[in-house]
């Protein structure tokens, strides 16, 4: 009997094939539809039609930002990217204007260094560099009739507009309990949601994958709870109830995860208690009763101890700490001087630069026909670039083959419609697209491709399907030649800068549960101690690192191969910390029970330790003393 074989894609081209699935938001698709178009619309019957082709644009990648979460996170999740575009439109237009070409090129290119050196701080930090590099490129590069200030205030309300949509209107999750609430709540509702599951996967190949699952609940609800506030503590009962009910969730999902480090299955009773609580977080009610486990190990004990505990904040609704650390100035400043922030700001420099150079100079040789706009180029490397939009091979080929769609798609419908207000219904469409196709690079590619041309014709510039095509091939050239050149310092810097901080998290946490073994303690499970508490924000912060080193990682190990040998063995040393994070929680878990470490944790913990050692060295990770490892 033959075997039927099924060809294998490589890693880089299975990523580029690759969508994410879900359910479509609705919510996002009507703030989409609500924005870019309308703004448009507006501004055109005002006779403002250049500030509203700029207006669009911005809430345009204000859309691209708007993804899942709470509102108080979406104020600083769309708000910081835009002041950064803003100060970008203003850095170009000037820089545009008072220089010639080559200073022009040498401004963009240390703009760039700036910017890509500030990506390595985080997602918002991140999205802020993006906006600014492309809003210096259409500043410079989309000549407009308005002074620097006033294309900057333009791309505020743009922005602004989307975030008030976002603020105002309703989501299916604010139709229970305060209207305030609404990611919030569903994200602490899937933090007990993902707690019982782990519970039901105990002792079977699943578990593994629950934690890590349980770990994305915990940073989600977190990141919801956590937003910008105009007070430093929780202002409303409806506020201060959630926090108390998230802060309860942290010992329940410490025992789940020493449960499913021992290994033995639990009986299916274990995992009813958070599912009822995770109901009640969602509907806004009580919980009523919630059954007990069996108390026959540490760990179960300790689940008894944390859903009563829970029941207890439930009903008293008190406020809890979120147990997060925020970032110092001085630990931003540390990530964009380091190994991840220069390696970064060096590859967005050259090619955000090049791209600068490379525009010009076709714009000057009338490549472009009779008209004045190169900003594409430049705009296209900047995403090009971005390494948290995935590798470099699938952005390239995405981006190429979304560009030539979205140029074509466009091309056919701007014969079709009428002038303008087929156009801006073409914009508005798109922005209702935006949210779903932020799911796959290729298809939001195509969408903005079409938002972006049909924008520019409204604002004067002829069809320019054919040109935008050449431009992005150029740039997926450029990017592909900068993202292979050799740079100063190891390859791999953001891979290793992650893995580093993930080492040094973990090894606190373990230090301080060693500590924890020899020093005198108070309080019971439901009432934490000075110790408990720093220990729950220690290993936050140990299994977040751990979150953010796998995505790096996966990511590297989707490049073409001559750049991801770069990061070969750096995901064995991420799961050699993960064990040691795991061997540690339910160290801390049987501590608090017998008020000691026991042999088999001892036992596990000196084996994984001693692995580390060995493994760690072999990508960059310094060797760590600890009262175990001698």
């Amino acid at each position: 009997m033959s075997r039927r074989i099924t060809p294998t894609l490589p890693p880089w081209l299975a990523h580029a094939l690759r969508a994410q699935r879900g359910p479509v938001p609705w919510s996002a698709v009507t703030r989409g539809a609500l924005s870019a178009g309308p703004l448009l619309l507006v501004a055109v019957q005002a006779g403002l039609t250049s500030l509203g082709v700029v207006a669009a644009i911005a809430a345009m990648l204000a859309g691209i930002n708007d993804r899942p979460g709470s509102r108080r996170h979406s104020v600083q999740r769309i708000g910081v990217p835009a002041l950064g575009g803003a100060a970008g439109i203003v850095t170009g237009t000037y820089a545009g204007q008072e220089t010639g070409p080559v200073v022009l090129t040498v401004v963009l290119t240390v703009v760039g260094l700036v910017a890509g050196g500030m990506s390595a701080v985080g997602p918002v930090a991140s999205a802020a560099g993006t906006q600014v590099l492309v809003g210096a490129a259409i500043g410079a590069g989309m000549p407009l009739p308005e002074p620097g200030g006033e294309r900057a205030l333009a791309f505020l309300a743009g922005a602004g507009w989307l975030l008030v949509l976002r603020l105002v209107l309703p989501t299916p999750g604010s139709l229970a309990g305060d209207f305030r609430f609404d990611g919030e709540r569903t994200a602490v509702a899937g933090v007990y949601e993902a707690v019982a599951e782990l519970l039901d996967a105990v002792g079977g190949p699943d578990a593994v994958r629950r934690r890590a699952a349980l770990t994305a609940a915990l940073d989600h609800a977190q990141d919801a709870l956590a937003g910008p506030r105009l007070r430093k503590y929780a202002s409303s009962s409806a506020e201060r109830r959630l926090h108390a009910q998230y802060a309860a969730a942290l010992p329940l999902a410490e025992a789940a995860t020493a449960l499913a480090w021992a290994e033995e299955p639990v009986a299916e009773r274990a995992s009813e208690g958070p599912r009822r609580l995770a109901a009640a977080v969602r509907g806004n009610t009580h919980t009523g009763p919630l059954p007990a486990p069996a108390r026959s190990a540490p760990a179960l004990r300790a689940l008894d101890d944390a859903l009563l505990h829970a029941a207890e904040a439930f009903d008293q609704g008190g406020g809890g700490d979120l147990h997060t650390r925020p970032r110092s100035a001085r630990d931003r400043l540390r990530a964009v001087l380091g190994s991840a922030g220069r390696e970064y700001g060096l590859r967005v420099a050259l090619c955000f630069g090049a791209g600068s150079a490379v525009a010009q100079a076709l714009h000057r040789s009338q490549w472009y026909g009779q008209h004045d706009h190169w900003y594409w180029l430049p705009a296209t490397a900047v995403f090009l670039v971005k390494p948290d939009l995935g590798p470099l091979a699938s952005r390239v080929l995405n981006r190429a083959a979304g560009t030539v769609l979205g140029a074509l798609l466009f091309a056919g419908l701007a014969a079709l419609l009428p002038h303008p207000e087929g156009l801006i219904a073409l914009v508005a469409l798109s922005g209702a697209l935006i949210p779903v196709a932020t799911r796959h690079f290729a298809a939001q590619t195509a969408v903005v491709t079409v938002l972006v041309l049909a924008l520019v014709m409204v604002g004067g510039e002829p069809q320019a399907s054919v040109g935008r095509i050449g431009e992005t091939l150029l740039a997926c050239a450029i990017v592909l030649v900068v993202g292979h050149l050799p740079m100063p310092g190891q390859r791999g810097g953001g891979v290793r800068a992650r893995l580093a901080a993930a080492d040094r998290a973990a090894y606190a946490y373990l230090t301080h549960v060693l500590d924890e073994a020899g020093a005198p303690r108070i309080g019971t499970s439901g009432t934490p101690s000075g110790h408990r508490a720093t220990r729950w924000t220690l290993r936050r912060e140990a299994y977040r690192t751990l979150a953010e080193a796998r995505s790096a990682i996966s990511l590297a190990a989707h490049e073409l191969p001559a750049l991801a040998r770069h990061t070969e063995g750096a995901d064995e040393v991420t799961d050699l910390l993960e064990r040691l994070v795991d061997t540690t929680t339910a160290c801390a878990v049987h501590l608090d029970d017998t008020g000691r470490i026991g042999p088999r944790h001892e036992e596990r913990l000196t084996a994984v330790l001693a692995e580390l050692a060995g493994r760690g060295t072999r990508v960059g990770l310094r060797p760590h003393r600890t009262a175990l490892a001698g």
